[in-house]
């Protein structure tokens, strides 16, 4: 039996860009099937208890940089630690955009690498409509059509049904994992998602 992984994140997450390898690796490992779930984080999770960065005190931002220095360095990832268009000014149509991938059978997983890449060391503007389509684009896919899909009734449904989801099942940070019982908040925490779809396998 196939298992499904649900992962809820958001296209400006540095830990989803940090974790995404080690993620596909798994899915690939155990031939499961993941399915992405971008959300709006500031619809969702702060009724849930996150906290923005840049709303949170100077110390635990300033944590948050050392973390990220420390997980670039353990991991082998080129990251900016204050990449130029952090926060990006809208979020939302890039996740839409790999929405829109994942419902067309692409390569989502892909596409939303390439993109948080792009914000976390390309230094490119993802909430530009021009940069997301030239990000498509070179990872081989139709960048216009992607686009004009963003807002397509039926990407736009499945946004809301995304940020339902996210808000009853008590999402709080990007990503944040289901499967079966299993529920994880972080990258630093997929292994436990490697050791749950091992037993669910023997």
């Amino acid at each position: 039996m196939t298992e499904t992984v649900s992962c809820y994140y958001t296209l400006s997450s540095p830990w989803m860009y940090l974790g995404g390898p080690q993620l596909s690796d798994i899915i690939r490992r155990h031939r499961a099937t993941l399915v992405l779930k971008p959300y709006d984080f500031l619809e969702v999770v702060p009724d849930n208890g996150g906290i923005p960065l840049r709303t949170r005190p100077l110390a635990r931002q300033e944590y948050h940089a050392l973390e990220l220095d420390r997980w670039r360095r353990a991991l082998g990832l080129p990251l900016n630690l204050r990449p130029r268009f952090y926060p990006p000014a809208d979020q939302r149509p890039a996740g839409r955009m790999v929405m829109a991938a994942q419902a067309a059978g692409q390569d989502a997983m892909r596409l939303s690498h390439a993109l948080l890449r792009a914000l976390w060391v390309e230094e490119r503007d993802i909430a530009l409509p021009e940069t997301r389509r030239a990000i498509a684009d070179e990872n081989g896919m139709d960048g216009a059509a992607l686009l004009a899909a963003e807002d397509a009734p039926a990407i736009l449904a499945e946004w809301q049904a995304n940020n339902r989801e996210a808000a009853e099942r008590g999402v709080f940070g990007s990503p944040t994992i289901f499967c079966g019982d299993l529920w994880i908040w972080g990258q630093d925490r997929l292994f436990f998602l490697d050791e749950h779809l091992s037993r669910r396998a023997a």
